[in-house]
């Protein structure tokens, strides 16, 4: 797919980590310092279209980034980990990709609630 972000030739020369289904680079836009995108070689558009074997690889791909991510940074004391399947979730890029976002004590004010942020009204409860 020739208009693709992901299946650019531009963002392969990026590559940190790779399997034969699956590669990682760094967020060009990091929530955090660290965070990666874990994307599938194969263009599909969202998690629901990976096949399990993608699936499988991507969460190899993810434990082996958290880890590498945990003994470099000490900081880093847990994780947050997302993907937005479709335009009204927030979805901008239209390539199935999975964030692995750091978190550090004191990088936000109150993490109480996490990933429910992404309706602000919704995070606290």
């Amino acid at each position: 797919m020739t208009d693709c972000l992901f299946c650019s030739k531009e963002i392969r020369a990026r590559v940190d980590t790779e399997t034969e289904l699956i590669f990682a680079i760094p967020d060009v836009f990091p929530v955090t310092d660290g965070h990666m995108l874990i994307i599938p070689k194969r263009h599909v558009e969202t998690y629901f279209d990976m096949s399990e074997a993608e699936h499988l690889d991507a969460l190899a791909v993810m434990r082996k980034l958290k880890n590498e991510i945990s003994e470099k940074d000490p900081s880093v004391s847990g994780f947050n980990v997302g993907m937005n399947c479709g335009q009204v979730s927030g979805q901008t890029v239209m390539h199935a990709h999975l964030h692995l976002i750091p978190r550090r004590v004191g990088d936000t004010d109150n993490p109480r609630g996490g990933v429910r942020g992404v309706i602000a009204e919704k995070q606290g409860y």
